[in-house]
């Protein structure tokens, strides 16, 4: 909780001042006022602009998971909303996150639905959450909610990690080559190229090619790297476009290894997600919404809101999911068959589950075949860099036997 200095007259007339621990300035001056004192002045303590730039500004997923499930806990001990707030809040290392739930917990005091006060904080709690924290505390089962939510973050937060070990592989080779090559070039290629020079015969071809990269390197390194950011920048800024981001997930979609990682990774996105708003009594309209945005992918979010549109005009889910092309038969099936049968929560609860696990196995199957790819890729390059330079030395051996 942020720490507060006063300054005040009491009823002696005399200035007092001091130090008070309070969620904002607003309380510190009401409990002054309780004491017979009249503020004069009263400041955030470590307030200055040194201070505000080390206070963190952001909450990490991991923190709003560990919130969700403590509060779901409380809540189905029989702890009111504001007391198991107010309990949380103190708890909490991240000062901002403190503020925000101590600010959240205010506003649940003077009347605002706990959804609304969320609402005001959408960088932390997305409107996926918003509609699970509404839909609780329209059915009066909002521990339930919250539990449902905690479930579905968790298993989120692993799947992404999942897809991140499945990248970080491939992205650490690279740079290490690129590091490594520009070594080679800029510091080690240049002193073969010399003591060439003084032998005074005419280099093998591989040498000269090896020695002409090097050159340009040498000459053209800063623009190399200058052009790579310029390049790194414009993807990004091209991405943010409608247009843009459609063409690169499109691409995404297709790539030889990594295509059909993150289409499983969206249709089980897909399903936990819709399977987690339906069960907690959101409208299928509203839970394809939000489905969509989680995506993940613009491809199949656009996919997604046309089977919205479908189901708003009377068709059931199953039958433009089918004309997609997205997703797989297996899901359509499932789909299907729980519409007719009424449990489509659970079935798409068992989707989500199925393509976790296929997830899990792409992601090793990936790392197995990836590593002896790009070792024989790392070593390729490298040593036929080496054998290069050594060429011209070995002919000179041979012309002296």
């Amino acid at each position: 909780m942020p720490v507060y200095e006063w300054v005040g007259r009491n009823t002696l007339g005399e200035t007092v001042k001091g130090t008070l621990e309070a969620p904002d300035e607003r309380i510190v001056r009401l409990r002054l006022r309780r004491q017979k004192i009249i503020p004069l002045k009263v400041k955030a303590k470590g307030s200055g602009f040194l201070a505000r730039l080390s206070t963190p500004k952001k909450v990490k997923p991991k923190e709003v998971v560990v919130f969700t499930r403590q509060l779901a806990a409380m809540l189905e001990a029989g702890l009111p909303l504001v007391q198991a707030l107010d309990s949380l809040a103190n708890q909490q290392k991240n000062s901002y996150f403190k503020e925000v739930i101590f600010k959240i917990k205010q506003m649940v005091e003077e009347g605002s639905p706990f959804a609304e006060a969320l609402k005001k904080y959408p960088k932390i709690f997305d409107r996926f959450y918003y509609h699970m924290v509404d839909a609780g505390e329209a059915s009066g089962n909002l521990d339930l909610a919250l539990k449902r939510l905690a479930i579905y973050m968790e298993k989120a937060l692993v799947l992404k990690g999942k897809v991140k070990k499945a990248m970080i592989y491939p992205a650490i080779v690279l740079v290490v080559t690129s590091i490594v090559l520009s070594i080679i070039m800029i510091f080690v290629v240049p002193t073969f190229e010399k003591m060439f020079s003084e032998m005074g015969h005419a280099l093998p071809l591989p040498t000269q090619i090896v020695i002409e990269a090097s050159r340009l390197t040498k000459k053209y390194f800063l623009f190399f790297l200058g052009g790579l950011i310029i390049f790194g920048f414009l993807l990004k800024h091209y991405y943010n476009t409608e247009r843009g981001r459609l063409q690169i997930d499109a691409l995404l979609l297709k790539l030889p290894l990594f295509g059909n990682l993150f289409r499983k990774v969206a249709v089980a996105r897909f399903s936990r997600t819709l399977s987690t708003l339906i069960s907690s009594g959101v409208s299928i309209i509203d839970a394809l919404t939000i489905a969509a945005k989680t995506a993940g992918n613009s491809i199949v979010e656009r996919a997604i809101y046309q089977i919205r549109q479908s189901v708003k005009e009377g068709s059931s889910i199953a039958e433009p999911l089918a004309k997609s092309g997205i997703f797989p038969y297996m899901v359509i099936q499932m789909v299907s068959v729980g519409e007719a049968s009424g449990v489509l929560e659970k079935m798409l609860d068992k989707v989500a589950d199925f393509f976790e696990e296929e997830v899990d196995m792409t992601v090793d199957a990936l790392s197995q075949m990836i590593e002896p790819i790009m070792i024989v890729f790392l070593g390729g390059v490298i040593g036929g860099i080496i054998v290069s330079l050594y060429l011209p030395i070995f002919k000179l051996g041979s012309v002296v036997g």
